[in-house]
């Protein structure tokens, strides 16, 4: 049997072959046809498949992107992805999260029913953005299809083939989708960046959430009514009846907890607060869209005067200053009414493991700021620190220390008498301070101190109950000497002043009770 000549070589053989073989001829035309439709499609996808949208508080951009895997990937710049292999297919769903829309997150920080529905919009919104998005892709795939082959098959029914081919091209895509759907992968994302620690760090998101409705409907009442127990604990003698008497509010560690900017904002305003000293941590991962939600600090109407916490980034203490009356310390000073206040930022960053984790970087940091306040013409009345070893180098160099980190509160006096105050969190650690059986209160203190001498008179220690806990307590304290009152003012002290630190003999407590109307 004779073997079948093979194609011949040179321009024209060729040619003659095919003329003589027109099987040969139609194949490697829909050959073409199909590899110039494939290769339209996929630059009209890659350059034109996307749409911008809006998803819950975020601004995104949604798009399909050429994948061997399919499935689906969630970016949250700077902090990593999630992955989920959710269908099979040659386009991957790419969800990348550009920005938070500071409306639209105060509207829900005002609004708190908006959060129970919150779940529902942001499904919604990402549906209508997947449906816009399978259209343009569809319209951009076509027209690549159809541009790419006029300009290299130039035959004037090409255009048309290639339209065909493309649509089942596109249909093809989407039927493998709908077909290897797997709804359940959704529950098993793949972290990447910083996120392969999300669930270490807040624990089951579904339970926090559970929870989260239950705390914030206590949070409510609780936050409104401060100006209520504060009526109660006015009865005890006043530290601000004196001219010369100013009062400074320490919040720390806010975590981005709404309640806890919330808290700040009652006090500052029922407690006649002169300054707000936050002693870091405002923020869970010192990211760009964290750092948005920091404008309820410039309305606060006082100075804002702040460190930098081990979860604050650079990008965070920059947020911070833009603010009209803040002010970020880092080995420097500023000046409250009168009072000087000094400060260093915590030298470690620890969402990205980036800075040094010994403590000796710690007690540097301190040492540092206190090689600063030797270079001062008297000692400020305050430093501020985040984490309390930073505190131990400042020992008989300041009166006083302010600090946060441990989310507990506690005051002591070092060995060489200056006095060491802790805060707890006055964000109640964030979401992660629902983990447990019961979340860590809302706290913050105001502190009353002599405008002249910058002593430290008083302080009223304000904590908010956890879940299951509707009640506030206000304790006020004294420091020698007690501040004399008017004579006729209740609660009015005797003349001879009361010797030693002084604790009213029990905490000013009360139950959430309906808003009552402030001004």
């Amino acid at each position: 049997m004779t073997e079948p000549a093979p194609p011949p070589t040179g321009v024209q053989s060729r040619a003659r072959y095919l003329r003589e073989h027109p099987a040969t001829r139609r194949t490697l035309r829909w050959t073409q046809r199909v590899v110039v439709a494939v290769v339209g499609a996929t630059l009209g996808v890659v350059l034109f498949g996307r749409v911008e949208a809006p998803i819950g508080p975020f601004d995104a951009t949604v798009a399909f992107t050429p994948a061997a895997s399919g499935g689906a990937e969630v970016e949250i710049p700077p902090l990593g992805a999630l992955a989920v292999d959710a269908y099979d297919g040659p386009l991957r769903l790419d969800v990348q999260l550009r920005r938070v829309d500071e409306a639209r997150v105060q509207s829900l920080a005002s609004d708190p029913t908006q959060l129970d529905g919150i779940v529902d919009t942001v499904s919604a919104d990402l549906r209508a953005a997947v449906v816009r998005l399978a259209w343009t892709t569809a319209a951009a795939g076509a027209g690549g299809a159809v541009v790419l082959s006029l300009v290299v098959l130039r035959r004037r029914r090409e255009p048309l083939v290639a339209l065909g081919l493309s649509a089942a091209l596109l249909a093809g895509t989407a039927g493998l989708g709908a077909a290897t759907w797997r709804p359940e992968a959704l529950s098993q994302p793949t972290y990447t960046g910083l996120l392969v620690n999300a669930n270490s760090l807040i624990g089951s998101a579904q339970d926090i959430v559970a929870r989260y409705d239950a705390y914030r409907a206590s949070l409510e009442d609780l936050v409104t009514n401060v100006s209520t127990l504060y009526s109660a604990v006015s009865t005890l003698p006043d530290p601000r009846r004196t001219a010369g008497t100013v009062a400074l509010l320490h919040v720390s560690d806010l975590h981005l907890n709404p309640a806890g900017a919330d808290l700040v904002e009652r006090v500052v305003q029922q407690f006649g607060i002169d300054g707000v000293l936050d002693t870091g941590d405002i923020v869970d991962w010192g990211s760009a869209a964290e750092n948005q939600t920091f404008n309820w600090i410039g309305t606060l109407g006082v100075p804002y005067v702040y460190v930098r916490g081990n979860h604050d980034s650079a990008l965070t203490a920059a947020a911070v200053a833009a603010q009209p009356n803040a002010t970020v310390l880092d080995d420097s000073s500023t000046r409250i009414d009168g009072i000087v206040v000094a400060g260093t930022a915590d030298p470690r960053f620890t969402p990205d493991k980036s800075g040094t984790q010994d403590a000796e970087s710690l007690e540097q940091s301190g040492e540092e700021l206190a090689d600063y306040i030797a270079t001062l013409d008297r000692p400020p009345a305050i430093a501020l620190v985040h984490e309390p070893p930073q505190a131990e180098p400042l020992d008989g160099v300041v009166p006083l220390v302010l600090a946060g980190h441990t989310h507990e509160r506690d005051v002591s006096v070092m060995e060489e008498g200056t006095r060491l105050m802790v805060e707890g969190s006055t964000g109640g650690a964030g979401l992660r301070g629902l983990q447990g059986e019961d979340p860590t209160p809302l706290s913050c203190t105001v502190l009353y101190l002599d405008r002249t001498t910058g002593e430290l008179t008083a302080y009223d220690e304000i904590t908010l109950g956890g879940l299951g806990q509707s009640e506030v307590t206000i304790q006020r304290t004294y420091t020698d000497p007690l501040p004399v009152a008017d004579e006729d003012a209740p609660g009015a002290p005797s003349d001879a002043p009361v010797q030693g630190p002084t604790t009213a003999p029990a905490p000013v407590t009360g139950a959430a009770v309906p808003a009552l109307p402030t001004g």
